[in-house]
C-alpha cells in the first residue's frame, strides 16, 4: 500500500517523509519493519478506527515513559479525530495503570503539542 490514505499518512501529515528519514537514518531495516508491520500490516487492520487505534497507542506509550513517540501519537490522534478531551481522558484512564509520574510527563508532552497548535493557528490554547 501506499502512504498516501494509509494510516501513515493519517497519522504523520506533513511530517511522514521527515519521521522516516530519521528513522532510516537510524537504521533502515528498522524503519522498513516500523512501515511494513506496524503501520501497514498491525494499523491496516479492520475492527477499530484510527482514533481508537492512536489514542491505545497513546496510551501504551505513556505506559512505556516514551514521551517522543508519545507526541507523535497524541498529534496523530488528533488527526485522527480525537478532541482535546479524548486525550485528556485517555491520559486520566492510566492513572490507576501506571501512576501519576508517568501521567503527568504526558499532560506535559500534550501541553507542548497543544501550545505549538496554538501559536500555528491551528488548535485552542491549552487550559
Amino acid at each position: 500500500m501506499s502512504k498516501e490514505g494509509s494510516a501513515r499518512e493519517a497519522i504523520f501529515g506533513h511530517q511522514h517523509d521527515r519521521i522516516f528519514e530519521r528513522l532510516s537514518d537510524l537504521d533502515p531495516d528498522l524503519a522498513g519493519y516500523i512501515r511494513d508491520f506496524a503501520y501497514d500490516t498491525v494499523y491496516e487492520r479492520p475492527g477499530l478506527d484510527l482514533k481508537t487505534r492512536e489514542l491505545l497507542a497513546c496510551t501504551l506509550l505513556l505506559g512505556l515513559g516514551s514521551p517522543d513517540e508519545l507526541k507523535t501519537h497524541l498529534r496523530g490522534a488528533m488527526r485522527a479525530g480525537a478532541s482535546e478531551q479524548e486525550l485528556r481522558e485517555t491520559l486520566l484512564f492510566a492513572v490507576p495503570f501506571v501512576g501519576f509520574p508517568r501521567v503527568v510527563a504526558a499532560f506535559v508532552q500534550l501541553r507542548s503539542l497543544l501550545e505549538k497548535q496554538a501559536k500555528q493557528g491551528s488548535a485552542p490554547p491549552p487550559r
